[in-house]
């Protein structure tokens, strides 16, 4: 439970360094596409940060108590982020 918190704040703390960095570049209408690139480049390892932190939640509670369900859930899920990543 703690680590999906903590998935959480880090996924927070990286929504509100976004929004607060991009706040100035909304106001710019021209000129500001590589600053924009940058903030949602930032704010995707943000977002890849909190999905580990989520996956190690999932192993955790997997290890816990693991039933076939949960380990064919883990799994797909592992896929999927590693996708992502």
């Amino acid at each position: 439970m703690s680590v999906e918190a903590a998935a959480a704040l880090i996924i927070a703390i990286g929504a509100i360094e976004a929004l607060y960095t991009l706040s100035p570049t909304i106001l710019v209408i021209c000129g500001q596409l590589d600053a924009r690139k940058k903030i949602w480049l930032r704010f995707g390892v943000w977002l890849l940060l909190g999905l580990e932190f989520e996956l190690a939640a999932d192993v955790i509670r997997t290890a816990i108590a693991p039933t076939w369900l949960d380990i064919g859930q883990l799994g797909a899920i592992a896929v999927i982020r590693t996708f992502l990543n």
